[in-house]
């Protein structure tokens, strides 16, 4: 079980995405009010280019601050996340976005008011990072069908469609285009070390992969990836895969799972588009993925016994 302790009261550092933030400026005043209710003071930055997170955060870490609390989606909690792994300080977070998966593994309440409560009134956890080619992830990355479904739907959504209708748009022309990724892999575990596969799934800890609880982590400080693939998988197939999760019919026939401390993917390409934590990279071949075991301290609710930071 990671070592639970109280949030330093002394000094908080709100960290924000500025695309997330109202510009009535309502969501300062209800940090500034509540920090004042737990008698303490909260400097507020806020990143007008989501490119700043990771700036602001590291000069936030170097002061005197002990508690760094990323306010975005998940993609922004994770840059704010890279300056503060390894350091004394602890990540907040303040679930801002659409999915949350982070918070939501971490019982963090997904309320504003209650999840800046947490920030100033929780304890701190140690959890797992992973991390490939130098950069962070809290949640998961990916390669192959995922980062060429978020390419485009970026470019649907510049073009004007909405959210859900870029996703579906996208979605068709994945599948349409569906190519295999010819993956070479080595790791510190036994088993297939070439494959073709229309995706490479690698999370942060193991995922729940059916029933109800399907796409959540029970605990994130296991100290190992866990790493997804589903070799020659046609399209038709990829569609029943996620039906049979749903309904909690999922085998082990359908896909083929693997945990690993670290390991080294190759392909035909010098460059690859990966996914990390919704983010799309362009990263130099070969992939270099690593757990980095209770690198990050997490303020999480001060009653949440059982919570995805402990086992």
């Amino acid at each position: 079980m990671s070592v639970a302790e109280s949030a330093d009261p002394a000094e908080f550092d709100f960290v924000l995405n500025g695309a997330r933030v109202p510009p009535d400026g309502t969501l300062e005043e209800r940090i500034h009010r509540i920090a004042a209710d737990h008698g303490v003071e909260a400097r507020i930055h806020i990143a007008r280019h989501g490119s700043d997170l990771a700036s602001l955060a590291s000069r936030a870490t170097k002061g005197p601050s002990r508690t760094i609390v990323a306010g975005g989606g998940d993609g922004s909690v994770s840059a704010v996340a890279s300056a503060v792994a390894g350091t004394d300080s602890a990540l907040g977070v303040l679930p801002l976005g659409t999915l949350n998966h982070f918070a939501k593994d971490l019982k963090i309440p997904l309320d504003i008011d209650e999840a800046i409560r947490t920030a100033f009134g929780g304890r701190v956890i140690q959890v797992d990072v992973g991390e490939v080619n130098g950069r962070i992830f809290l949640n998961n990355s990916s390669l192959g069908l995922y980062p060429r479904l978020v390419h485009l739907r970026e470019k649907q959504e510049q073009r004007g469609s909405s959210k859900w209708i870029a996703f579906a748009r996208s979605l068709v022309a994945v599948m349409r285009h569906h190519s295999q990724v010819r993956i070479s892999l080595s790791s510190d575990e036994p088993g297939k070390t070439q494959f073709d596969t229309p995706f490479l799934f690698v999370g942060n800890n193991r995922y729940e992969i059916s029933g109800l609880h399907v796409g959540s982590r029970a605990s994130l400080d296991g100290g190992a990836l866990w790493v997804c693939t589903a070799p020659r998988a046609a399209p038709g197939t990829l569609l029943a895969i996620g039906v049979r999760a749903l309904v909690n019919r999922l085998g082990t026939a359908d896909i083929e799972m693997f945990g690993a401390k670290e390991m080294t993917i190759s392909t035909r390409h010098r460059h690859l588009e990966v996914s990390a934590d919704g983010e799309v990279l362009s990263l130099d071949a070969p992939l270099r993925y690593r757990i980095r075991p209770k690198a990050l301290r997490v303020v999480v609710p001060a009653q949440a016994p059982g919570s995805a930071g402990e086992s």
